[in-house]
């Protein structure tokens, strides 16, 4: 059975003394450039590994994030942990990703694998089914820096990233007024979640600005799926004033709305306009493809560890609360191109 190499064995190799070694292989700037390459050199050719835990116990850190996200099914999501691996491989940090399955209770399950991890620092996108958010209270009490990307709650006074889902939504219900339709009807999200409620908001503010009565007719709730989409579809279809347009909260939404759309043969977008939110992967490459707000997925996962990044690192410090909000971009496609 091979032994595992240790510091010691790289030092007796070299002929030096295993203090040197270790700072050596730290990068330690009383270090010389000559004495690490040997050192580095040994390293390898010993295939030496280090000991992670043993490290950790010294410095008090694991150099590892836990980022908990609500699905693994959106690509939106994939993308933004895209961006936090980045950046932390760069850091010398490792990530550790637990799905909540829109859980409440496997979320939950989450954060307690993270802390039993020791994970230096966490980052969340909130379940769309969680209603009790004192698990993330719990992490505060306990001084584990945490963050929200995306899907957030501001009265827990935790610091987030997220889209300026306000500028977004009035975006995108500008954009079907300006494209020709009379009558927006929107399909929202769970309005636990600040994003939806945010979403609401631009959408009504669009209205208003074009002078637009708002029609509480014209709301569905939803709860961000496929499934949504099209029980929207079939709700405003059944109205006296039926709509001509749906601005939908995300993109899985709002391709339920054009599958049911299709089924009913009801022309896209010359007979009815749809907009998502979110720009997934697929929406570019449907038939009609589907015009959407871009909000920048690879960027906010940067931003996100960029910010738990600092947590960690000023951990002990008093931090002001942060709210790092990136500007959305529209994307338009076929399936709102009336004119």
């Amino acid at each position: 059975m091979k032994t595992k190499i240790t510091i010691n064995d790289i030092a007796k190799e070299l002929g030096i003394a295993p203090a040197t070694v270790s700072r050596a292989l730290s990068n330690h700037p009383e270090i010389s450039a000559s004495t690490k390459k040997k050192v580095k050199a040994a390293a390898e050719r010993l295939d030496y590994r280090p000991n992670k835990i043993a490290s950790s116990l010294r410095s008090g850190k694991t150099k590892i994030i836990g980022v908990l996200i609500p699905t693994a099914e959106h690509l939106f999501f994939g993308s933004v942990i895209h961006g936090i691996s980045n950046l932390a491989s760069q850091h010398g940090y490792d990530v550790l990703i637990y799905q909540s399955n829109e859980n409440e209770e496997f979320e939950k399950k989450g954060i307690d694998t993270f802390i039993g991890a020791r994970v230096d620092g966490i980052l969340v996108s909130i379940s769309k089914n969680t209603t009790d958010f004192s698990h993330f209270e719990s992490v505060k009490k306990k001084n584990i820096p945490i963050a929200f990307f995306d899907r957030t709650n501001d009265d827990l006074e935790i610091s987030s990233v997220c889209t300026d889902d306000y500028m977004g939504a009035f975006m995108a219900t500008e954009s079907l007024i300006k494209s020709g339709y009379q009558r927006i009807a929107h399909i929202s999200g769970p309005q636990q979640i600040k994003a939806f409620t945010e979403r609401i908001r631009g959408y009504k503010a669009a209205l208003n600005e074009y002078n637009i009565n708002f029609d509480q007719n014209l709301i569905y709730s939803g709860d961000i799926s496929i499934e949504a989409g099209r029980k929207g579809v079939q709700y405003f279809l059944e109205l006296e004033k039926k709509p001509d347009a749906v601005f939908a909260t995300e993109d899985f939404t709002a391709l339920g709305a054009l599958k049911e759309l299709k089924e009913r043969e009801i022309n896209v977008p010359n007979q009815f306009g749809v907009m998502g939110f979110c720009n997934d992967l697929f929406s570019e490459h449907i038939t009609p493809s589907l015009s959407t707000v871009d909000q920048k997925t690879v960027q906010m996962g940067e931003e996100a560890f960029n910010l738990i990044y600092e947590l960690i690192s000023k951990k002990g410090e008093k931090i002001n609360l942060q709210r790092r909000i990136l500007t959305p971009a529209l994307i338009l496609r076929q399936s709102s191109n009336k004119n």
